[in-house]
């Protein structure tokens, strides 16, 4: 799986109170945008960096590529937009490049098993934990072919190139994406808004080529903090 390691709290619905009593203060419902996208204010998940909600337009763009670029202090890697495959993904990735959300940011894992092979970014707090203070629906692929690693048929090939959504369940995009620098396989279930362009294919191989970083626990891990240190110093914006 590629999770966004978001830590879920369950909060209580309200006080221990004696009976007939009421809680003095009921909880204001969340913000929740009036478009087809219906992005919705997570409070319990507040942002890792302050960003209002997306705009969410009635006709949400739905034809055409943008081209966007990640600046990282390992090289360039342009990234090609599907606005037809994921609109409202596309919609939040731009409104959150427009506001500066993924500047000066790390891609904090990077995964190197067999069958797994990316690179994940976009909390700014760099813990996996971090998001945008706000979820959205998934816009998920149907017709990626099945992984001749699982003779079930129910991981699919995310190929080399893909731009996608790291999430923690179902409809809980918010921020954080990966880059697949291999062919992974992987159940369905994560939102592919765009691909990585040449250019930055080969930025993510120099990438995934220093391997994670070891730990005294695990001197040769296949999942964690990439070796090489990669930040995202700014996002082109189109």
């Amino acid at each position: 799986m590629v999770p966004r390691r978001i830590t879920v709290t369950v909060l209580t619905a309200g006080l221990l109170l004696g009976a007939g009593a009421a809680p003095a203060h009921a909880a204001a419902p969340p913000d929740v945008t009036k478009g087809p996208c219906q992005y919705t204010e997570t409070p319990d998940e507040p942002a890792a960096r302050p960003v209002p909600l997306p705009r969410d337009p009635r006709h949400t763009p739905d034809r055409g590529t943008i081209t966007t670029t990640l600046i990282t202090n390992v090289g360039l890697i342009p990234l090609t937009l599907d606005r037809a495959q994921a609109p409202c993904t596309v919609q939040s990735f731009l409104h959150l490049v427009r506001h500066k959300f993924y500047n000066r940011t790390i891609c904090h894992r990077l995964t190197t098993y067999p069958t797994l092979k990316v690179l994940q970014c976009g909390d700014p707090s760099g813990t996996g934990e971090g998001g945008p203070g706000y979820r959205y629906k998934d816009e998920l692929p149907t017709d990626l072919p099945p992984a001749p690693t699982d003779p079930t048929g129910v991981r699919k090939v995310y190929a080399r190139g893909v731009l996608a959504m790291a999430n923690a369940g179902p409809d809980t995009n918010g921020s954080q994406f990966f880059l697949v620098f291999a062919d992974s396989a992987l159940r369905p279930n994560y939102t592919i808004f765009g691909s990585v362009r040449p250019l930055g294919l080969r930025t993510l191989d120099r990438i995934a080529a220093g391997g994670v970083a070891p730990t005294a626990e695990d001197p040769a891990p296949t999942d964690g903090a990439p070796a090489v240190r990669t930040e995202i110093c700014l996002v082109m914006s189109p």
